[in-house]
């Protein structure tokens, strides 16, 4: 990407919105290029402004941000846009439905200005981000709704290595809690994750939780 990660912010509560700004806008690699408080308006605006990145919450009037996400980053989207979703709800359905609609990412307000710049510097990268603690969460809920019954970890085109990484990515680690608990580092472990994700054909971390339950490789 050539040029500053052009962000989109929106966000209902103005003062929250003028704090995602500000910080957004203080960073050398970044550019605010429009805010809204409604997820109407986030439509239109990035239809105009072709951010890189739009920050959205989630609870906000006129069109709320799961589907403000699924219009613009959704499967029936003609010119899809990446969606970081940030809001303070760490309710499971709003995680569940956020990624259904075509989030690559989703925090939580009270995560560190430097864990949101980072979400944001990912998605604009093409990747998938997830708060390890929701990722936690989301697949205690709902593992054993995307589980199948027969076990298939004999058909995953996994070395022993690459398969225990999957496996601390499905239990919702981060790339440096990996790195930790394997004695390795950081670098290692993403060229292991862009190897599981290239074997198995799969778009993001999401995809490799989602994908290490249905075959019976976690539980």
């Amino acid at each position: 990407m050539t040029g500053p990660i052009r962000v989109l912010v929106c966000d209902d509560q103005m003062l929250v919105r003028t704090g995602l700004v500000t910080i957004i806008d203080a960073q050398e690699d970044m550019a605010v290029a429009g805010e809204c408080g409604d997820g109407r308006a986030a439509v239109d605006l990035a239809g105009r402004l072709r951010p890189d990145v739009v920050v959205m919450d989630v609870r906000m009037p006129v069109l709320d941000g799961i589907e403000a996400t699924r219009l613009l980053a959704g499967a029936g989207a003609a010119d899809p846009v990446k969606v970081l979703v940030v809001t303070t709800f760490n309710l499971d359905e709003y995680v569940y439905e956020a990624l259904r609609a075509g989030a690559s990412g989703f925090l939580l307000k009270d995560a560190p200005p430097s864990q949101l710049l980072h979400g944001i510097r990912t998605v604009a990268a093409g990747s998938a981000l997830l708060d390890p603690e929701v990722t936690r969460r989301l697949v205690g809920r709902y593992a054993a709704r995307i589980r199948p019954a027969e076990d298939r970890s004999g058909e995953v085109p996994l070395t022993p290595r690459e398969l225990e990484v999957l496996l601390l990515i499905a239990n919702g680690l981060s790339n440096g809690e990996i790195a930790a608990h394997l004695v390795i580092s950081p670098e290692t472990v993403k060229t292991f994750v862009s190897r599981i994700l290239a074997k198995l054909g799969l778009r993001d971390r999401v995809q490799a939780v989602v994908y290490a339950y249905r075959n019976g490789l976690a539980t």
